[in-house]
């Protein structure tokens, strides 16, 4: 049953954009629509946009890289440890915490590390992953988003990000706790 389904899913995948490209050209066809001039004004404006967004994420990688080389990262995990490790909260995890916020190649590297620490099938191995995969990397999104339309006061967004990625940790290592812990 479940071989069925995953050939059903490959076929349809891989016939998907193919499929997709099609109905485009069709569409633009019967509308008597320019599909190619209109795309090449598309991908302009998308490159206006990447070129406008490339200050603000060279800010935030230096941010990053100016924050995990100066030891304040380790820091921070020294100082929660005492705290977060009575509520259950492996301190192995902390990395994450605070690195997914603010970059998810560097959040896809501490996983990798503790996947290969802990293994795959750990407690602290299923957290990671789970919490790569309930947060955010909010201050890039805020960065790329409100970059490309050019606003410089966020006003609540941030706060309001931060407290989503605070439910999504929260939510990983108490659904991991109980689940496999």
């Amino acid at each position: 049953m479940n071989d069925s389904f995953g050939q059903v899913v490959q076929e349809v995948s891989s016939w998907a954009i193919p499929v997709i490209f099609v109905l485009i050209l069709g569409f633009g066809a019967l509308r008597k629509v320019r599909v190619y001039e209109v795309f090449i004004e598309g991908a302009k404006e998308g490159f206006n946009v990447a070129v406008r967004i490339i200050p603000y994420l060279v800010a935030i990688l230096v941010a990053i890289g100016i924050f995990r080389g100066s030891g304040a990262m380790d820091w921070i995990i020294a100082g929660l440890t005492p705290i977060l490790r009575p509520l259950g909260v492996p301190p192995e995890i902390l990395p994450m915490a605070i690195i997914k916020p603010l970059s998810g190649s560097g959040a896809l590297g501490v996983m990798t590390e503790g996947l290969k620490t802990y293994g795959p099938d750990s407690l602290i191995g299923n957290t990671l992953s789970t919490m790569m995969g309930s947060t955010e990397t909010t201050f890039y999104v805020l960065a790329v988003y409100f970059g490309s339309v050019a606003v410089h006061r966020t006003r609540h967004a941030v706060l309001a990000c931060l407290l989503g990625d605070l439910a999504g940790l929260t939510m990983a290592v108490f659904i991991c706790n109980l689940m496999f812990g």
